[in-house]
């Protein structure tokens, strides 16, 4: 039996696959600046916090990269509304999204911090400056410089991973595709197409970050 592609159909929902891109990049950005604020906060308490905030922090990352984030976001979804939370999907999906990246960068900063020369935060220390400022002027832009690349991956697999949220009805780009397909019946085209626009967004995303390297960093 011939299988005959036909992409008409398919393309003449350009505008659900539109509307499912930007709620992807929508939930994508959201995640990464949460992610990012909540990494760089964990991390370093994991470096220079007392005992107890180290054991959290490290409880917070052993829990989440250990679990799936589709349980994760079922008990955010689903288990909240039983102790009297009750969130729409598309903010359930952002935190979740925010608390699983948190725990990846944690461990992503967290290792640029250290890479850091201790002869360089005792010359802050030396100089005058205060826990924070040394933390901000002298720690925090070569540990960025190191873990850029790594974050920039981590970045790329939260985007494509934004295809989860589909499960509770989150019109991102998969969501999209699926109600595309059941009108079309057209499965390798749609998943096809789809497939393609990932790809398309994880090669912007990337070019984006290697902009912003080399302006922040490589110049300098």
């Amino acid at each position: 039996m011939k299988y005959g592609l036909q992409f008409r159909d398919v393309f003449a929902a350009w505008e659900a696959f539109l509307d499912g891109v930007i709620v992807t990049l929508v939930l994508s950005c959201s995640a990464m600046v949460g992610g990012l604020v909540i990494g760089i906060a964990c991390a370093a308490a994991r470096v220079y916090g007392p005992d107890i905030l180290r054991r959290v922090v490290v409880a917070y990352v052993e829990v989440i990269r250990n679990t799936p984030l589709l349980v994760q976001l079922f008990l955010i979804f689903f288990g909240l509304p039983s102790l009297g939370i009750r969130l729409d999907g598309m903010t359930a999906a952002i935190i979740t999204l925010v608390i699983n990246l948190g725990a990846y960068t944690t461990e992503i900063v967290r290792a640029g911090l250290e890479a850091v020369p201790r002869s360089q935060v005792e010359a802050g220390v030396s100089l005058g400056l205060s826990s924070l400022q040394v933390f901000r002027y002298v720690v925090l832009f070569p540990a960025l410089k190191a873990m850029v690349p790594a974050l920039a991956s981590q970045f790329v697999l939260l985007l494509l991973a934004t295809s989860i949220v589909s499960q509770i009805s989150v019109p991102e780009l998969f969501h999209a595709a699926s109600i595309v397909q059941s009108r079309t019946f057209r499965d390798f085209e749609v998943y096809t197409v789809i497939g393609a626009l990932y790809l398309a967004l994880a090669l912007l995303f990337r070019g984006v970050f290697a902009v912003l390297y080399q302006w922040a960093f490589a110049r300098r």
